[in-house]
């Protein structure tokens, strides 16, 4: 789906640019975020400047798709995950062939709280969205997730479901898993990776 170009103003340094451009061509940061690893370093107060400054925008575009997944993950980055959802909701209906937006609605779902805590129905719909991402692109860190969630909601409560978690484990390693994947999942998560599922690196 093509997207309108947005005329904007650097949340970096404030110079004109736009949507079209993907670094600024003043200060070299980048105009429109379409990665958590462009933000994974990015301070809070420069975070915050972006998201407001890009609300703004987003206030006069509501449909633009760049614009709604960099408030999304900006959002996300700042653990707000209830304003993140909406937005990655958003974003995978204008680009369902982005397997990330995906997993980062199922990541909002958790809200910050154990899998153990989130109730079924929200654990059904982000098991939904991981099996959607995993059919666009099966990444390690999707089935890790996956793992996690059959771990701390289905095996805790005693709860039948095939695969279960230790095979979602195998297929994460499968797919080659990373340490720092690990790390960064349970950052936006907010929880501690628990001991059963931890895997080892050498």
């Amino acid at each position: 789906m093509s997207q309108k170009v947005i005329d904007l103003k650097c949340p970096g340094c404030g110079n004109p640019t736009n949507t079209g451009q993907r670094f600024c061509e003043f200060c070299g940061r980048e105009v429109v975020i379409s990665s958590f690893n462009s933000i994974v370093d990015m301070p809070t107060p420069l975070l915050n400047k972006y998201a407001k400054s890009y609300n703004q925008f987003l206030s006069e575009n509501p449909d633009n798709l760049e614009l709604n997944t960099t408030i999304a993950l900006c959002s996300l980055k700042l653990k707000l995950y209830e304003l993140a959802l909406p937005r990655f909701e958003k974003a995978m209906e204008d680009n369902f062939e982005n397997s990330e937006v995906f997993f980062y609605a199922a990541v909002c779902l958790l809200r910050g709280k154990k899998a153990f805590l989130t109730h079924m129905s929200d654990i059904k719909k982000a098991t939904d969205y991981i099996n959607a991402a995993i059919m666009i692109e099966p990444r390690g860190i999707y089935y890790y997730l996956l793992a996690y969630i059959k771990y701390d909601f289905y095996h805790k409560k005693y709860l039948k479901i095939t695969p279960d978690y230790q095979e979602e484990l195998q297929n994460a390693r499968n797919n080659n898993v990373s340490y720092a994947d690990i790390q960064t999942l349970f950052n936006f998560l907010g929880v501690a990776i628990p001991p059963e599922i931890t895997l080892s690196f050498e």
